[in-house]
């Protein structure tokens, strides 16, 4: 069995309410509208079928965020109707759709606490957030409440990259160029985020909470050498000091809490997927192929990220860890 943990869809009703109820969405909702397997079923199954009828589907809402395209009761009753939508589709269609990661809207953290647990009634087995909330980083300390509510319902938090063309690659440029804003962008703003919640203490104040970090954690399995050396004070005689950790209290080296992340394989390519396994270890490894956002609408990173964890030198009963044992462990299926 293949279980990909990651994927994208904008149930119909949703979607209305969004075009209706956001004026903020703009073109943003043409550009989504073109991706046709959001939508439609039909297309969706189809591809899902060519795969195998041992493939499954945990379903959640791609970008924009909410809390980027709506506020206050206008957001809440956005995230509910998402999550309304999506548990229906995990009803009607469980063998394809076992579960749904639930949205919510994070500038209401009373909200967000008790959507999720109306949520995870529902068929939902985690919780869908963002790296930054309007330009807000995770680790501000209003939000530490949602985490320990996670933490207490033992079911993960997905975290996907939020940045936009706005943020431009050179502060003398009003917008960022060529694509460059989220090839690169999204990889460091993960880093970024799951730095910061590793510098608040969230692993040493929660340490049952588990946070998936999209596309394999993005810099942190290439950069590892440089996590162990870098946040250390190496320019002034003392290698194993690190003033930072010190500071924040981190009870371990910062380098062992990175590796209490889960990471998710939506990178569609052999090196990049043995590079971030070499980091996060088997065990912590999760199927995931962000479908249907690809040349082929979906398709093509599922063909190759199978193709990408079949390729791990690794024993067959790890390569079925990762394709679906850790998966149905985490998320209690």
């Amino acid at each position: 069995m293949i279980v990909d943990i990651y994927t994208h869809i904008f149930p119909e009703r949703f979607f209305q309410e969004l075009e209706r109820g956001s004026p903020k969405l703009g073109n943003m909702g043409k550009r989504l509208r073109s991706v046709r397997k959001l939508f439609d079923l039909d297309l969706r199954f189809k591809d899902m079928d060519a795969i195998g009828d041992d493939y499954r589907q945990i379903i959640s809402l791609p970008n924009p965020p909410i809390e980027d395209i709506a506020e206050g009761a206008v957001a809440n009753n956005l995230a509910k109707v998402a999550n309304d939508s999506m548990a229906e589709l995990v009803a009607k269609y469980p063998k394809r759709f076992p579960a749904f990661a639930a949205a919510v809207n994070m500038n209401d953290v009373d909200f967000s606490i008790a959507e999720a647990e109306r949520a995870i009634k529902m068929g939902a087995k985690g919780v869908q957030t963002f790296t930054n909330i309007t330009g807000h980083p995770l680790d501000e300390p209003r939000f530490r409440p949602f985490f320990a509510a996670m933490a207490a319902h033992d079911l993960p938090v997905w975290i996907h990259p939020a940045r936009t063309s706005a943020m431009s690659d050179y502060a003398s440029e009003p917008r960022s160029r060529f694509e460059m804003w989220w090839c690169f962008g999204w990889p460091y703003e993960t880093t970024a985020c799951m730095t910061r919640l590793i510098y608040s203490g969230i692993f040493d104040e929660l340490p049952t909470l588990k946070i998936i970090s999209h596309h394999m954690g993005g810099m942190i399995p290439y950069f590892a050498g440089k996590i162990k050396l870098g946040f250390k004070q190496i320019f002034f005689g003392a290698p194993d000091h690190n003033p930072e950790a010190l500071q924040a209290g981190l009870r371990k080296p910062p380098l062992d809490y990175f590796k209490m992340l889960y990471a998710d394989t939506a990178l569609g390519e052999v090196g990049p997927t043995r590079c971030g396994h070499d980091f996060f270890g088997t065990a912590h490894s999760l199927f995931a192929t962000d479908a249907p956002f690809d040349s082929e609408v979906g398709r093509g990173l599922i063909r190759n990220t199978i193709a990408a964890v079949n390729a791990l030198e690794i024993p067959q009963s790890e390569k079925d860890a990762i394709f679906s044992g850790n998966a149905k462990k985490l998320l209690k299926l």
